[in-house]
């Protein structure tokens, strides 16, 4: 039987603010246990919480980034629940009034076809904090650490519009593009800055039914989001296919074992006891607060590619990988107008830039070469100085701290050979060395003669240790085979 998967997707997005949602405590990445938690964040008696305005207008930003409906007013509410590290007993959230309404996110499928993702709302709540444990199986001990506990976070609710997990990282991504641009989230997935919780659900082909759906949490990078999705629809196909039934869990995948385990089963409604908050008052948002929001939006990603193609004439693929990644894309800009050559500079940003800090496990800042150190690179490559081969282990250098572009050259001697007569020497040497080759290139029909030539290059380049102008190489190559057929005809 075939089947279709429908996925629907609850996205965490931390707000980079600098202080907690509801607190004056600070929200810092990697500090000490509990070294950033108020009496507010401990729930201790007599406290009281004090909305935080910065976080309200970075949800609103995200609202009228995707064309969201902005009711005039919002109301916080308390979802009771225990659980270690939710010290109050129940988390301030948004139900029945979020602060972002429905919208849409467009995406561009690798197939070529649009699709539109709607949102179903985004609404305002604080994080909860984190459980430690530590220790083996016989001497284990947990601990609390309510550092994240208060963080703001806005959730946003898709409808269950994705068919697959392509469409979804796609989709993932799209989001992550737009809350970066928009300066509201730093983007970290690997400290939680973005999280993804998955409902998947399958059906027969054709069916307006729902399936029984599964979530999968906590996910944190796209990768795991891919692998996450593909092995709950295999495992739901097997079990359906073997006349079993669906059990609507929530779940964990872990990307290092590439294991999915149940977490705990779900009920079909649970009762968690929503009540207003009676310590907040609702949020009215005025009509001029959004317009001045409105005018504040930064350039958004659908904007900077088409923005990138026109401006510098780059793919359209190039630009949709800068539209999702402002920081990339302001490092690719400062690279190409420093060294006028924007196609260049798109490929090395794009390839050799991205690959190495992949490798690295490194964010842009933390590159050890900078878009001008790249620059000059990239000038040296276009004046001919050195070789696009000679480029990757000047880079190599750079990266591994040991000077400029323009030192790494002058100290290794890695200037490129253009010199007639000195290539004219390389040249005759090898084709010397290698009579066979001569007379196969000779003997061999014209139009596919141009094949032939990358064996004579290769040694060539290998003779100049990698500093022969090739374009020169080429031109002096053809003209001493051209001679050697004349010869033989002769």
């Amino acid at each position: 039987m075939p089947w279709e998967t429908v996925i629907g997707l609850e996205i965490h997005v931390q707000l980079a603010t600098e202080s907690k949602i509801f607190s004056g405590a600070g929200t810092r990445f990697g500090s000490a246990p509990n070294s950033q938690a108020c009496a507010i964040d401990l729930a201790m008696p007599g406290t009281l919480p004090v909305l935080n305005r910065q976080a309200v207008d970075y949800a609103l930003m995200f609202g009228l980034a995707i064309d969201a409906d902005l009711p005039e007013t919002s109301v916080f509410e308390r979802k009771n629940y225990f659980y270690p590290d939710l010290p109050k007993g129940y988390q301030t959230t948004q139900l029945e009034k979020p602060i972002v309404g429905a919208g849409n996110i467009p995406i561009n499928l690798p197939d070529g076809t649009l699709k539109n993702v709607r949102i179903h709302h985004a609404h305002l709540e604080e994080d909860a904090g984190k459980s430690l444990h530590e220790g083996s199986f016989n001497a284990a001990y947990s601990g609390i650490d309510l550092n994240r506990a208060g963080t703001p976070l806005i959730e946003i609710v898709t409808e269950p519009d994705l068919s697959n997990a392509t469409e979804a990282v796609v989709f993932a991504k799209k989001l992550h593009g737009i809350v970066t641009s928009l300066g509201i989230c730093d983007g970290h997935m690997a400290e939680g800055s973005m999280r993804f919780d998955v409902n998947i659900s399958v059906r027969p082909r054709g069916s307006e039914t729902l399936g029984t759906r599964t979530e999968t949490k906590n996910l944190n990078s796209f990768k795991f989001m891919e692998e996450a999705i593909a092995l709950e629809v295999n495992r739901q196909i097997d079990v359906l296919e073997d006349g079993g039934v669906i059990t609507q869990e929530t779940r964990l995948y872990n990307g290092d074992t590439k294991v999915a385990r149940s977490m705990r089963s779900k009920e079909e409604a649970n009762d968690y006891r929503y009540f207003p908050c009676p310590d907040l008052l609702p949020v009215t948002i005025t009509k001029a607060h959004l317009q001045k929001l409105r005018l504040s939006l930064p350039e958004l990603p659908d904007a900077r590619a088409e923005r990138l193609q026109q401006q510098f004439g780059i793919a359209a693929q190039e630009a949709e990988i800068f539209a999702y990644n402002p920081a990339l894309s302001d490092y690719f800009e400062v690279a190409a107008k420093a060294c006028n050559d924007a196609l260049l500079a798109a490929h090395w940003t794009t390839g050799e830039v991205v690959r190495r800090l992949k490798t690295a496990s490194l964010e842009l800042h933390d590159s050890p070469v900078s878009a001008a150190q790249l620059s000059t690179l990239l000038k040296r490559v276009g004046d001919q100085t050195i070789s696009g081969k000679i480029a990757k282990q000047v880079f190599e250098a750079m990266w591994l701290g040991e000077g400029d572009a323009d030192q790494i050259i002058s100290e290794r001697g890695f200037k490129q050979v253009s010199d007639s007569s000195a290539l004219e020497k390389i040249v005759g040497e090898v084709l010397a060395k290698n009579p066979e080759m001569v007379r196969d290139y000779v003997g061999t029909e014209e139009s596919r003669r141009k094949k032939k030539l990358g064996g004579f290059m290769g040694q060539i380049m290998q003779a100049s240790r990698g500093q022969a102008n090739p374009q020169q190489v080429n031109r002096i190559l053809v003209e001493k085979l051209n001679e050697a057929i004349h010869s033989a005809s002769g």
